[in-house]
């Protein structure tokens, strides 16, 4: 911690704070990198072993039926369903929906466990032929690596959800192999409308950057996954078929919505059955689904690469139209065996499959108007049309347009189709934007219960310390004033904080907790002066701070008043930060806004006497507040000395002075001096809040 203040006062808390957000996104990126590796290993090995021992997925076939490929998946599915059963107590939230939820409604909080298990299944359902993808499952393992290590340092709600979203960057950007669409997706996925968490833009770029790295460094920088980094668009008629295209992903993301739907909302409740029974039913059906159509099983693109160079056509007799009916076959039939592995309840994602889905699409669309229109198409715009698809439905089914065609180029380096890009997934997120697969998004961010206190937020973070400060603070007293005109310069009814400063250094502040703990300590009070009382370790905060950051000071310290240091402590002192001051800037503020409401709608003047806008609260809580405060001498104690009566212990208030009714003053008070009616006494009293919060008793109070 004492290297951290160092470094702090080094750099400055701006830069100091922009340096450690991102180093803990590279250690993000870094363990969330090694994950998708290690995930990438396991799908790797099963695969070719198990499913790709059975299914011939780049072909053109159909109709082959086969016992294992019957059985397989059912399989799979029923293991990984009684792994989650017993080690993730039968979760059935998917990948991308679970951290949209953590995100909104878990201040950031998402354990480890239940992604770990549920990455592990993927593998095993992916492996056997089911139909879903790692994407998911590596968003939210990567996002749970996020959140679990800021646990781990300590960091606020607020740097957890950063890192929860870094987390999913870097697992998304390493297993799709597309570092800049990963950070726009993961900043994007928590939303219905095109909106951005703008804090977590940076620390997603870096983590995904990183991810990317660690990955690659065990898989190879491999090149596009699809050939089409050559194909450009330059003739504006073909936007027809573009748009087109955007229409049919869009139509079909919404038949895709109501197939998932079905299965995981009707079906799966319907049955009441253990979530490793639901799973192997959902994996029977894919495989019947797989023995008619075995491109369902397609979990690397194979189909979608033999449509594009034509090798489809080789030794089958199939016809444009004929490639046009089967495509329209598979699209159903994905989207059918998707909603059947994942609705079920098997762990996987639909990230995977809905690429694969818009590829399909994409490649119908292409062969229904080279069958249409003989010559009509060019085979620069028939291969562009797959890409594109692959955007497009993508944009529908996660409603992330933007996300989608920057992961599409990545991914297929169609970067000359960017004009195609936009338009289709445009048109698609819009036909589908209200049948997303990710039901935790909310329409936009002021919908967010993490967004409640934007606006206070904004104008908070817009101030410098240095507009709010007082740099002659009221109540500075110098180091060598004694403990009897410290305690005149308190004004009762006030948590004082008195400055102990001479020459412009500051020496100590004084509140009335340290008063307090002067006279219980049993010091001879009469002779300490300021500097004997202050306390010498305090929170500071710096002039260029924002008034935001510098508030959270406030709540690691003890003090309503806080010095203002530049160069840090050893620095120059300019004054004071008060929490009052914050409090009346604020209600200013509020009170000019509120009236420009009214001046600018006229419609509002009707509600106006039933809008509070001026009532806030800005205070640290979980912490006792001394207060100092005038009092009568109590009935029942009167003539008792403090001591005999045990004043502190009854009232849990400590007497500071006594005020005779000639207006000398007692201080220290004579503890053994009967107390009289005209007495005044000079006390110090906590707040009932403070004392609930931190379990103690507030004890009787005198009147």
């Amino acid at each position: 911690m004492a290297e951290h203040g160092l470094l702090q006062d080094f750099l400055g808390r701006s830069a100091f704070k922009w340096v450690r957000r991102l180093s803990m996104a590279v250690v993000v990126g870094l363990a969330a990198g090694l994950a998708a590796a290690c995930l990438e290993w396991a799908i790797h090995s099963l695969y070719d072993v198990l499913v790709g021992r059975f299914t011939h997925q780049g072909t053109a076939q159909v109709l082959q039926f086969n016992w294992e490929v019957l059985l397989m998946p059912a399989v799979g599915a029923t293991l990984a369903g009684f792994l989650v059963h017993w080690l993730a107590h039968g979760n059935r939230g998917h990948g991308v929906d679970t951290l949209t939820h953590s995100f909104h409604r878990q201040l950031g909080h998402m354990p480890m466990r239940v992604p770990t298990v549920k990455a592990g299944g993927s593998a095993i359902v992916i492996s056997t032929g089911g139909s879903a993808g790692p994407e998911g499952p590596i968003a939210a393992l990567g996002a749970a690596v996020g959140s679990t290590l800021g646990r781990v340092w300590g960091v606020s709600p607020r740097e957890r959800r950063i890192l929860l979203l870094a987390g999913c960057a870097a697992g998304i950007g390493a297993i799709f192999r597309c570092p800049l669409g990963a950070a726009l997706f993961a900043t994007s996925i928590l939303y219905r409308e095109p909106e951005f968490e703008s804090d977590a833009i940076v620390p997603s770029f870096v983590a995904s950057v990183i991810g990317y790295s660690v990955y690659m460094s065990f898989w190879g920088y491999e090149g596009p996954m699809l050939a089409v980094d050559s194909i450009t668009f330059f003739a504006p008629v073909n936007l027809i078929w573009y748009s087109f295209l955007g229409v049919v992903c869009g139509v079909s993301a919404i038949m895709f919505f109501y197939m998932f739907g079905w299965v995981e909302r009707v079906l799966v409740p319907r049955s009441r059955l253990p979530i490793w029974a639901t799973a192997g039913l959902g994996g029977l059906a894919t495989g019947a689904l797989a023995c008619l159509v075995p491109q369902v099983m397609d979990g690397r693109y194979f189909f979608i690469e033999a449509g594009l160079d034509q090798r489809l056509f080789e030794g089958a007799s199939l016809s444009w139209l004929g490639l046009t009916g089967l495509c329209a076959l598979i699209l159903v039939a994905k989207c059918l065996a998707t909603a059947f592995t994942v609705g079920s309840g098997a762990p996987g994602g639909v990230l995977g499959p809905s690429v694969f889905i818009g590829g399909v699409a994409g490649l119908m669309v292409g062969s229904a108007g080279m069958a249409l229109v003989p010559g009509g198409l060019d085979e620069n715009l028939r291969q562009g049309l797959v890409p594109v698809g692959m955007a497009a439905f993508f944009a529908a089914t996660m409603r992330s347009p933007l996300a989608a065609m920057v992961m599409i180029m990545e991914m297929t380096g169609s970067y000359g189709l960017i004009a195609p890009l936009m338009l289709a997934c445009i048109i698609s997120y819009i036909i589908a934007r209200r049948h997303g697969l990710n039901r935790e998004q909310v329409r936009t961010h002021t919908d967010s219960p993490v967004h409640a206190a934007d606006p206070m937020i904004n104008v908070l973070e817009s101030w410098k310390v240095s507009e709010l400060m007082e740099a002659n603070w009221p109540t500075t007293v110098d180091p060598d004033t004694g403990l009897d005109e410290v305690i005149r310069r308190i004004e009762p009814g006030t948590r004082p904080v008195i400055a102990v400063a001479r020459k412009g250094r500051l020496y100590g502040l004084i509140s009335a907790s340290d008063l307090s703990r002067v006279m219980e300590s049993g010091q001879v009070a009469s002779i300490l002066v300021a500097s004997d009382i202050a306390a010498h370790r305090f929170e500071h905060v710096e002039p260029d701070e924002d008034v935001y950051a510098a508030l959270e000071a406030f709540n690691r310290g003890e003090h309503d008043a806080i010095p203002v240091f530049s160069g840090g402590r050893g620095g120059v002192w300019h004054g004071m930060f008060s929490r009052a001051r914050v409090v009346q800037a604020m209600g200013e503020r509020l009170g000019r806004t509120r009236s420009a409401v009214f001046e600018e709608s006229d419609a509002l003047t009707a509600i106006e006497p039933d809008l509070r806008l001026n009532e806030f609260l800005i205070g640290g809580r979980g912490q006792k507040q001394a207060r100092v405060q005038r009092l009568f001498v109590p009935v029942d104690v009167l003539g008792q000395s403090l001591r005999a009566c045990q004043f502190s212990q009854r009232y849990n208030a400590q007497v500071i002075a006594v005020e005779h009714a000639d207006g000398t003053v007692d201080c220290p008070p004579n503890l053994d001096q009967p107390l009289k009616s005209e007495n005044r006494l000079l006390v110090v009293v906590w707040d009932d809040a403070g004392n609930a919060e931190n379990g103690e008793s507030s004890g009787s109070r005198p009147e």
